[in-house]
């Protein structure tokens, strides 16, 4: 796993069994609707950081006879069960919670108690989401956040920077709510507030989840990747051209590569193994990857 990723979930664990703790504490005061809501969504983010890294741990296993490949796509499919318990869990219970409040309403006790522990929430989810740029930032590049949460190839940062966004628009609703319902003099606002925090949780399920089943049915590699690899296959006056070439990701920091190459013509057996095993090292050498690689010579042939 990569170190940033790894620090990103560590912190967000951290913060969230702090937030938690509070959120109940501040629900057995309270009884507020939006207040529970947000504490199953924190106990959701904090199991959820625990299974992110146990399929960190699980990935790191070496390669066996029945998984040739190792075990890299572990990480993709943890991630992808994340994503169910933030609906299953978060999402509606929040709704029903907030349904079952809208239909019963009954008014919140110690409001401010909710409201200052709100406010503790969301510095400590500001320390989680602030930690999750930093290392997103290391990773990223040019690229803007809607194309680096499409086109990262690691499953962690991600889901931690989704769950971190979610969990600060959820603690505004949540704060939100608590104030009108005071307010207004109607707790239907608090119940309203743990629909719409339901809502955003399903939101984030649904992109998460699209996200880890691409990874998990298998991605090729980025297509700056795609080029240094032509370029170093080619890169050899024996070489006459690529013919085709298929690339997969077996995990984050790990690719699949198959490709027939056309050598010059008149080549010994023994020259084009060493020129295949000059083009391994050569792409191995331009990438910060492990790369599993399958050359083959081969002719082109008009179709």
């Amino acid at each position: 796993m990569h170190e940033g990723g790894k620090k990103a979930i560590v912190v967000a664990l951290l913060a969230n069994s702090g937030i938690f703790i509070a959120k109940v504490v501040g629900f057995l005061i309270t009884g507020a609707a939006s207040m529970l809501a947000e504490a199953v969504h924190s106990l959701a983010d904090t199991g959820n950081q625990a299974l992110l890294l146990l399929g960190g741990r699980r990935a790191e296993r070496a390669a066996s006879a029945e998984h040739p490949f190792g075990y890299g796509a572990e990480r993709y499919f943890w991630a992808f069960i994340v994503a169910m318990v933030i609906f299953l869990l978060g999402s509606l219970f929040a709704l029903y919670e907030g349904v079952h409040k809208f239909l019963d309403p009954h008014p919140l006790e110690q409001p401010a108690v909710a409201i200052g522990i709100l406010g503790v929430a969301i510095l400590l989810e500001c320390w989680s989401f602030k930690t999750a740029i930093t290392e997103a930032n290391r990773l990223r590049g040019d690229l803007g956040w809607s194309q680096f949460i499409k086109g990262t190839k690691e499953a962690e940062l991600p889901v931690v920077l989704l769950e971190d966004l979610g969990a600060l628009v959820g603690l505004a609703v949540a704060l939100i709510a608590v104030v009108l319902s005071v307010v207004l003099n109607d707790p239907r606002w608090d119940a309203i507030g743990s629909i719409v925090i339901g809502l955003l949780l399903a939101a984030i399920a649904v992109v998460l989840a699209g996200e880890m089943k691409s990874l998990l049915i298998g991605e090729a590699a980025s297509e700056q990747n795609i080029s240094i690899i032509q370029e170093a296959i080619v890169d050899s006056p024996q070489v006459s051209g690529l013919i085709h070439m298929r690339t997969m990701h077996l995990g984050p920091g790990e690719i699949l590569l198959a490709a027939k190459i056309e050598f010059r013509a008149g080549l010994s057996v023994e020259i084009v193994s060493d020129e295949i095993n000059a083009a391994e090292g050569r792409i191995r050498g331009a990438l910060n990857l492990k790369v599993v690689s399958y050359l083959e010579p081969d002719l082109f042939r008009r179709s």
